[in-house]
């Protein structure tokens, strides 16, 4: 989406400040949060992609003071309320409602640890040969989608060099709104800081982007 929440190349929001000795947490509430997101219960079907897709639907003025998981805690909401698990009301008043069904499909205790440890991979296989080779001058396409992608502005209409190539993964693009896999070929293509940026950046400075073959044509 082509919203505040692609922040790569603005200009005007100040210097990074990062803290010495900076805690995980700077508040108690936020471990909750990030422990709640995390093995919470889940729609059948739910993927990372539409996690970070939600994220994207939160207006730009809230994504610009709102915390780390302050957003969070908006994607959970999200998840829930688009799943039907909880009404708007129920959200609102922060209790459920007393004609709701008890869940009891909630992460025991015991599967906590294998369901942190054991992330499924987005790797697929895929019979049509990769349309790119390590080397090859290529030029991101200059779409401009609506939905989810992973395709930044900056780098839309510029031209780099494949420099690997990963095999099939699933399409961000394709899962963050449940038109399944639908993998391709993940390439790393790596832009030149002058391409990007003009000449006012460093001759030796490049960036490496891992791209899906959708999102590039031959240079």
């Amino acid at each position: 989406m082509n919203t505040i929440h692609d922040l790569g190349g603005m200009h005007g929001f100040g210097a990074i400040a990062p803290e010495r000795d900076e805690s995980p947490f700077h508040e108690t509430w936020e471990g909750r949060a990030g422990g709640i997101l995390e093995v919470m219960t889940f729609p059948p079907g739910f993927t990372v992609d539409r996690f970070r897709y939600l994220r994207e639907t939160l207006r730009p003025d809230l994504y610009l003071v709102q915390s780390y998981y302050e957003q969070w805690l908006y994607i959970a909401e999200q998840v829930l309320l688009e799943a039907g698990m909880i009404s708007a009301e129920e959200l609102a008043r922060g209790k459920a409602s007393p004609q709701s069904t008890k869940r009891n499909d909630s992460m025991r205790a015991d599967a906590v640890w294998d369901f942190l440890h054991d992330r499924a991979h987005s790797g697929r296989p895929l019979a049509q040969a990769p349309r790119f080779t390590s080397g090859q001058r290529v030029r991101a396409r200059n779409m401009q989608p609506a939905g989810h992608t992973r395709l930044p502005r900056y780098a839309r209409g510029r031209s780099g060099m494949i420099v690997s190539h990963h095999g099939g993964h699933v399409l961000p693009d394709a899962s963050a709104h449940g038109k399944g896999d639908a993998p391709q070929h993940l390439y790393t293509v790596r832009f030149a800081a002058r391409e990007l940026w003009g000449a006012a950046a460093h001759p030796r400075d490049s960036v490496h982007l891992d791209l899906w073959e959708s999102y590039l044509e031959p240079a």
